[in-house]
């Protein structure tokens, strides 16, 4: 399995990869934002990227945008800016995780193998879902309004959507969102779920004409009303 690992850092490059080899993945290395998208194009097989935000040149937010166009790649962004707001922009882009340099490595690959096997995983019994004007379709990974509008959406929005759809009417406080959806013990803020929901509300409403499907209840945590 490919793993495309992108920084300026050759030092952190070459960590990154002995600790994937390791692990049994393949890594494809990119020092810059344009050798990315372009390893991305040679690469069409590759399952997930670590990204660094600031390079020379295109930035990782930039690639971000890039890719979220039309690519669902899981992207565990990895940076030195580490205040509330840069996570934020770097979740609200589309990225999937945030790791913060300097990190340990085995925390980047624990969290490298949390997102692939969430990506990669299929509950035959619920492969499809219809909630409100949405259908979630597990296998694909898509999700389409019943206007036929695609809904984008990255790893870890489609992961909350479908765990509240799958059960209506229970609500699901931020840190079970995280323990269910990122599959790891909760080890970062109630902000990062509220980041995740919230964009992916705007996406849903901005695609579906404002109707709203993920239901906050206050103090309590968020649901999908059957």
């Amino acid at each position: 399995m490919k793993i495309l690992v992108v920084d300026d850092d050759q030092d952190i490059v070459e960590l990154l990869s002995i600790y994937l080899k390791n692990e049994g993945y393949q890594s494809i290395i990119a020092n810059t934002g344009e050798e990315a998208l372009m390893q991305l194009k040679n690469n069409s097989d590759v399952a997930l990227m670590i990204l660094d935000i600031m390079m020379p040149g295109m930035s990782g937010i930039d690639v971000i945008k890039t890719l979220r166009e039309d690519s669902q790649i899981p992207i565990i962004v990895v940076s030195a800016k580490t205040s509330d707001l840069d996570k934020i922009q770097g979740l609200v882009t589309g990225a999937d995780d945030y790791v913060a340099k300097p990190f340990n490595p085995l925390e980047v690959m624990a969290r490298v193998k949390s997102l692939l096997r969430r990506s990669n995983s299929r509950d035959p019994e619920l492969d499809k879902l219809e909630v409100g004007p949405l259908t979630i379709d597990k296998t694909s990974h898509e999700v389409v309004t019943d206007a036929g509008i695609q809904v984008q959406l990255t790893a870890l929005e489609f992961g909350i959507l479908y765990l509240l759809a799958s059960h209506p009417n229970r609500v699901f406080s931020a840190d079970e969102i995280f323990e269910r959806v990122w599959k790891q013990e909760n080890v970062v803020s109630a902000k990062t779920v509220m980041v995740h929901v919230s964009h992916l509300r705007d996406k849903i409403e901005e695609a579906a004409n404002g109707e709203q499907v993920i239901k906050t209840v206050w103090g309590v945590g968020y649901k999908v009303e059957a």
